[in-house]
């Protein structure tokens, strides 16, 4: 008599395992009590025979019988508990054998706090619990998956382990929270997977893993099982002096960069670098000319290389175009280990409407919003997150706190920040909803900013948050505890907006326009500001920024070298876009790399070590950062002057370092111009942008220049300096040598 007819199971409960429509596969699959004998059933469709092998020292046999033509098989134990601990041993028709532990032997494993915590958006360690984990138990090694998709009505690891047959490892639904989870015994690192979800509507989807460690890219977009754990970190240094820092008292000047577009292999097909070479070429070359961050366009996995990573598919997978996880984070180990920073880009406002991504994940409007008034941009073309949902809000901010810890990112830069805030950011009248007090801000967004912001900055002392936010919200980089939003930087586009009008102007025009470079000031400690010239700049038919500059070639480069040197004098920290500190003159295109030939060309050149000493300068001074977050560090000497286009300030540090600058915004030489200053001394000529070394006239000063005790614009003392055409200098005031008693008029 078989073992079927003594142990029967419902015909309808085979026909589901076979049809891949059962919600719950381990009420059929696994060990299961019947009368006192233990009854298990394996479907393996690849099987030419299953054997039940007892896991223990005599290895009893237990031969299966099959139940289907299309694989499932049914082994009774005699006498036998729950708690039996057996083996399956399958020999597929081409003859091989494998021994495994049944993945349906295994009860619920991801913990009740876990899941209280996920459903109630508070889990600080998402990514410890939730995606592909290499796990050990019981004895033997595996893969545990767990993802959410609570309104499916069956989720499915396939994979390459199991011929991407959904049948086959149907998961254990976790009630109530919608998530499903499955521990397969025998999966290793490198196996290709994506979860088979079945909706409630009978349709099949095939998705990659949300929280996927990493990531194939393109028109192949499987996730891949990593080891997350491997890999050994040497930069204990940087980060304990990354937590004692203030990066508002510390000089931040940032270069940001396109990884695929930096520097190409052209006699390799035009390939980019690697996450390795990165480290032997970029690093060295962020080293050589000062900058004190890196900051990455969003390296997360996306498909679309015209989206720049903009449009992200797999938010905990870095992308897979470069190398390896443990490769970029060979990359940040050896920047931090070289006294480099690095920042992401993070995109968490919007996400793409790739089939295989987070859309409808679960067959339904899982992650975004049902109503398109609020789940689609209409810009991009992308879909809104759910920021009100719980859980998709913390899938979001573990997100933040999972760059920080397993690839140590010393900072975020949050992209477009605007429209996260807004409700009706883009959207004409009747096309947004309004928020429960009928107003257009974005309550759900608030609190989520808000939220992840208190995390990280609570979890990772030291590293940074930085809002790309255009408008006149308040409090963006204030504190929480004050009302803020709670980041620690906010791009100063106001400041870039009008100064690059201004620069742009015909010199003899500007005159009229001296509003333009001195209506920044009237705000600059509204917020903690970061000054950009951004890839947002140089594309999109806005040409590069040498060729924004007016005039002949010559002018060109002497307008961005005073435009350089003006945006290192200004409160605020820098950053400038990749083959902007050697005036690349086209416009960027992701597509091929930077115009590195153009260094051939003193002018070029010259424009990249007047940058590289702009840093210089710019970290040995004080002045020019250590009192950023104050208008104490800030003073006008002279902006009246607009008939000539001359201003004048000056910088003071805590120690009351002074810092004294001229900017000729014309091609006018102004000879002997005088200029007040706080006090006696020698003042010397730290920053000429005219240098001939730059490619400049060479107009100077000779080294520096003695004050003269003649009161002038309010001051006690004065200086006449040579103020070279369209060109910045800069005087450092040295030590008064007369004993005269330190102090400002």
């Amino acid at each position: 008599m078989s073992a079927f007819s003594i142990h029967p199971i419902d015909p309808s409960e085979i026909a589901a395992i076979l049809d891949g429509a059962h919600n719950d596969p381990f009420r059929v699959l696994g060990p299961h009590r019947a009368g006192d004998d233990l009854v298990i059933r394996v479907f393996r469709p690849e099987a030419k025979q299953v054997e039940v092998v007892a896991a223990n020292d005599h290895g009893q046999v237990f031969p299966a019988e099959r139940l289907h033509i299309e694989g499932l098989y049914q082994a009774t134990v005699p006498n036998e508990s729950r708690d039996f601990a057996y083996l399956v041993k399958v020999t597929a028709f081409d003859g091989s054998e494998e021994t495994l532990r049944d993945p349906y032997s295994y009860g619920p494993i991801m913990g009740e706090v876990d899941l209280h915590l996920f459903a109630e958006g508070n889990h600080k360690r998402l990514y410890d619990k939730f995606g592909a984990h290499l796990r050990e138990i019981g004895g033997e090694g595996g893969v545990y998956f767990a993802v959410w998709a609570p309104n499916a009505a069956r989720v499915s690891v396939v994979g390459d382990f199991n011929f991407w047959d959904g049948r086959v490892h149907p998961m254990r639904k976790l009630l109530p929270t919608g998530v499903w989870e499955i521990f397969i015994p025998g999966v290793k690192e490198g196996a290709h997977y994506k979860y088979e979800i079945k909706t409630q509507s009978g349709a099949l989807l095939l998705k990659s893993d949300p929280f996927g460690f990493f990531s194939q890219h393109g028109k192949e977009t499987s996730s891949m099982v990593f080891d997350l754990e491997r890999f050994k970190w040497s930069d204990e240094e940087w980060l304990a002096q990354r937590a004692r820092d203030e990066m508002h008292r510390r000089p931040l000047s940032i270069y940001e960069v396109h990884l695929g577009s930096w520097r190409r292999k052209t006699e390799e097909g035009n390939r980019s670098l690697s996450y390795i070479e990165f480290a032997q070429t970029l690093l060295p070359y962020v080293i050589e000319m000062g900058f004190t961050h890196i900051e990455l366009l969003p390296i997360a996995e996306h498909p679309f290389e015209g989206s720049w990573g903009y449009q992200v598919t797999n938010y905990y997978a870095p992308t897979s175009r470069f190398g390896n996880p443990d490769e970029l984070r060979h990359f940040i180990d050896a920047c931090h280990r070289a006294g480099v920073g690095v920042i992401i880009d993070w995109v968490p406002a919007h996400f793409p409407k790739d089939a295989h991504a987070l859309a409808e994940f679960d067959g339904t409007d899982l992650y975004e919003h049902a109503d398109p008034r609020q789940g689609e941009h209409q810009d991009w073309g992308t879909l809104i997150f759910n920021f009100g949902r719980n859980e998709v809000r913390n899938f979001l901010t573990a997100n933040a706190l999972f760059w920080l810890d397993k690839y140590h990112i010393d900072g975020l830069r949050v992209d477009a920040v605007a429209s996260m805030l807004y409700l009706d950011y883009s959207r004409q009248p009747g096309q947004w909803v309004p928020n429960v007090f009928g107003g257009r801000e974005n309550l759900e967004a608030v609190f989520f900013l808000k939220q992840t912001n208190e995390w990280c900055y609570e979890q990772f002392p030291g590293v940074i948050t930085i809002a790309e936010e255009s408008t006149a919200w308040p409090g963006v980089s204030r504190p929480t505890y004050l009302g803020g939003l709670g980041f620690g930087f906010k791009w100063n586009m106001g400041w870039m907006h009008d100064f690059l009008q201004f620069m742009a102007l015909d010199p003899i025009y500007r005159r009229f326009h001296q509003n333009n470079v001195t209506f920044s000031i009237m705000y600059a400690w509204s917020e903690h500001f970061i000054l950009v010239l951004s890839h947002d700049e140089v594309v999109h038919g806005k040409g590069s920024l040498i060729n924004k500059m007016p005039g002949d070639v010559w002018q060109k480069f002497a307008n961005l070298r005073m435009f350089y040197a003006w945006m290192w004098g200004h409160p605020g920290k820098k950053l400038l876009f990749m083959g902007s500190e050697f005036g690349q003159t086209r416009e960027w295109n992701h597509d091929r790399g930077l115009d590195w030939d153009l260094l051939q060309r003193p002018r070029h050149d010259g424009l990249r070590r007047l940058v590289q000493h702009l840093n210089y300068v710019y970290r040995n001074e004080p002045a020019l950062w250590d009192r950023d977050q104050s208008h104490e560090s800030f003073e006008w000497i002279d902006f009246h002057d607009s008939e000539n286009s001359v201003v004048a300030f000056l910088r003071r540090s805590q120690e009351n370092e002074i810092v004294v600058f001229a900017v000729n915004a014309t091609p006018v030489p102004r000879y002997s111009y005088r200029l007040g200053v706080p006090n006696e001394g020698f003042y010397r000529e730290v920053i000429n942008t005219d240098g001939e070394t730059y490619g400049g006239s060479n107009i100077g000063n000779l080294g520096g220049l003695e004050a003269e005790p003649v009161e002038w614009q309010g001051r006690t003392y004065s200086i006449r300096a040579n103020l070279p055409p369209l060109a910045v200098v800069a005087f450092k005031r040295e030590a008064a040598t007369s004993g005269v008693p330190e102090g400002g008029a």
